[in-house]
């Protein structure tokens, strides 16, 4: 893991202008073979949880996941990893508003049209539908957060909003909440299969 770690930090100090020496030597020794490409640290959160209660090692297998701090990285990042920089399969989850960014920095770095696994709204949005309001609720109880769910609630912004649509916005209020909640939530689902787009990026793997 701390390997994968590293190559993930040499993989964005290329991105952010660098040396790619560091990145193409670690991904030939570590075997990489597939980059996943989201939109940032909660998504990766999610799928790292996702693949440990499947009983799988991604890095050991030869996937990174990979955070870019957002969609609108992804043509530099699939660039520098795709068929057209260090040759890696290339996959990803994103939101249904990102999509955009996602195809065309698939198309040029050469990546064909698919493999990118979409989410309606978010990835929390999928979640809190799978797992229900209800029980989402109860794991803000648990998780101590449930007075701050409360005075966020009295808001007069989240009037009208239905209840999964002010978890999901609250979930988003203070910073770390929403990477912590999507481990949570993925430990939630226990056996129960994941929602599609989740389901089907690991599928992919």
């Amino acid at each position: 893991m701390s390997d994968m770690n590293a190559f993930r930090g040499a993989v964005a100090a290329w991105a952010a202008g660098g040396s790619g020496d560091r990145a193409r030597e670690l991904a030939g020794r570590l075997s990489v073979r597939t980059a996943v490409l989201l939109e940032g640290l909660s998504d990766a959160a999610a799928v790292g949880t996702l693949a440990t209660r499947d009983g799988r090692d991604l890095a050991a297998e030869g996937v990174c996941v990979l955070p870019m701090g957002g969609a609108m990285n992804v043509g530099r990042f699939s660039a520098l990893l795709g068929p057209r920089g260090l040759g890696l399969r290339l996959t990803g989850l994103c939101d249904e508003g990102e999509l955009g960014y996602y195809e065309r920095g698939w198309q040029r770095a050469g990546a064909g049209g698919d493999g990118v696994f979409v989410c309606a709204a978010d990835l929390e949005d999928e979640l809190i539908r799978a797992l229900g309001v209800e029980r989402v609720t109860e794991l803000v109880r648990e998780q101590g957060d449930f007075r701050s769910l409360r005075t966020f609630l009295r808001q007069p912004a989240q009037r009208g909003r239905d209840a999964g649509q002010q978890l999901r916005r609250f979930l988003g209020t203070k910073k770390g909440r929403k990477i912590h909640y999507g481990r949570v939530l993925v430990e939630a689902l226990g056996q129960e299969r994941a929602p599609a787009p989740l389901d089907g990026l690991l599928a992919a793997l």
